[in-house]
């Protein structure tokens, strides 16, 4: 099981990016995905997740109307776009893989405990 995260960079407040999270391995029919964030200092902190299945979709309070999770199952990847970036989107990105896909079933962002299968990470750097 491999994920691999792209399309992070830097990019000026209100500006967009597209970030990738493409699965060598499995198939995201079988798991949840989650996208979550980490800046320098502050612990990971969940922001969007999307079910297997019915792509049932959660996201953290924070970015709602700005960022949003899509899947490919033809390419077997994971979207999430982001617009409107502010200096507090800064951080490094990182989809993961959950398998009992707990987003189609609890509200709200994704919780890191809950997910076993993790990415590398890709650098989101907004300015101001």
């Amino acid at each position: 099981v491999q994920l691999v995260e792209s399309g992070g960079g830097l990019v000026r407040a209100g500006g967009s990016l597209r970030l990738s999270c493409a699965a060598s391995g499995f198939s995201f029919d079988d798991y949840g995905i989650g996208w979550f964030r980490q800046a320098p200092g502050k612990e990971r902190e969940g922001v969007a997740c999307i079910s297997r299945g019915d792509g049932t979709t959660n996201y953290a309070d924070s970015v709602k109307g700005r960022f949003t999770i899509s899947s490919d199952s033809a390419d077997n990847t994971v979207y999430l776009q982001l617009t409107s970036l502010k200096p507090d989107d800064t951080a490094t990105y990182y989809c993961a893989a959950d398998v009992a896909s707990l987003c189609e079933v609890v509200a709200g962002p994704p919780r890191p405990a809950e997910y076993d299968y993790w990415g590398q990470g890709t650098q989101v750097t907004v300015s101001s």
